[in-house]
């Protein structure tokens, strides 16, 4: 497009820049203003190496030298996956840029950046046929159940969970937690919240076999999920909380009790936990 066809104000809009290749070996990084390097934010981007994920790095060319300001992370992973840092990178170059602005523009780099949330990451894997989300969206819908971006009957919002229950437990796990949800609460609000899903895997996790459907359906039934999250935040926090306060309904009335210390591979616990009101 001809320059001299563009308004002013389309001008400003676009940064005076050029892109190079530039070997790693040729780039400063770790300026005072930069965050550390992360050796576990390398580590896992290595083991999920994508070069469609890799953005341009950008670079301040200030007396010859070409300092990154903003990709420090990608030319780690970059030299680490080829092995060389004679390995080049797209650059995008900024000449005569003052220290104090590269530090600026580090700054506020993010300030205006709205991340994908879970809900988009897992529609964006849908569309791309991901063998793992969809078959996470076909055990959701083998219930009735639907993945939504909000709360809604029937409706499950905590993405990042069920991702982090079938990657942890299996895809068996999930389908039983999904299937304990379902049955023992008819989608009750909040009945497939994050932490109620989390609590019900760590008991299928923990006991099995030993738990038995139709006693925990009509056990932890008889009580709502707002009772289960109170007595949950009155015993420990996070899923366990949640496993405890839904194992001790189970037991409620029950020939099937179960152990609390089951939950902790068999580790003690407090005696008031092992305490069982009837």
């Amino acid at each position: 497009m001809n320059e001299d066809m563009l308004t002013e104000a389309q001008r400003r809009c676009i940064p005076n820049v050029s892109f190079e290749l530039i070997p790693i070996r040729n780039l400063v990084s770790n300026q005072d203003y930069q965050r550390p390097l992360s050796e576990n934010h390398i580590r896992k981007a290595l083991e999920e190496f994508d070069v469609y994920q890799i953005n341009p790095v950008k670079v301040s060319r200030r007396d010859g030298i070409n300092y990154v300001f903003d990709g420090q992370h990608t030319i780690e992973i970059v030299a680490s996956e080829s092995g060389s840092r004679d390995t080049p990178v797209w650059c995008m170059i900024y000449d005569d840029l003052k220290y104090k602005e590269e530090a600026h523009i580090f700054a506020d780099q993010q300030k205006h950046v709205k991340s994908l949330s879970s809900y988009e990451t897992f529609k964006a894997h849908i569309e791309a046929d991901d063998p793992k989300q969809k078959m996470i969206e076909a055990i959701v819908r083998s219930y009735g159940l639907s993945i939504t971006s909000t709360k809604a009957r029937n409706g499950i919002s905590a993405v990042s969970t069920l991702e982090r229950i079938y990657d942890k437990y299996g895809q068996a796990v999930l389908d039983r937690t999904l299937r304990l949800a379902a049955a023992t609460w008819e989608g009750e609000d909040n009945s497939f919240s994050g932490s109620i899903l989390m609590g019900i895997a760590r008991i299928v996790v923990a006991y099995g076999d030993s738990i038995r459907d139709d006693v925990f359906k009509d056990h932890v039934g008889r009580v709502s999920v707002k009772a289960i999250i109170r007595a949950a935040k009155e015993r420990r926090p996070g899923a366990l909380g949640y496993a405890e306060a839904m194992i001790l309904e189970y037991n409620k009335k029950s020939k099937y009790r179960l152990s609390l210390r089951t939950l902790y591979g068999g580790q003690p616990v407090n005696s008031e936990d092992e305490f069982v009101e009837e």
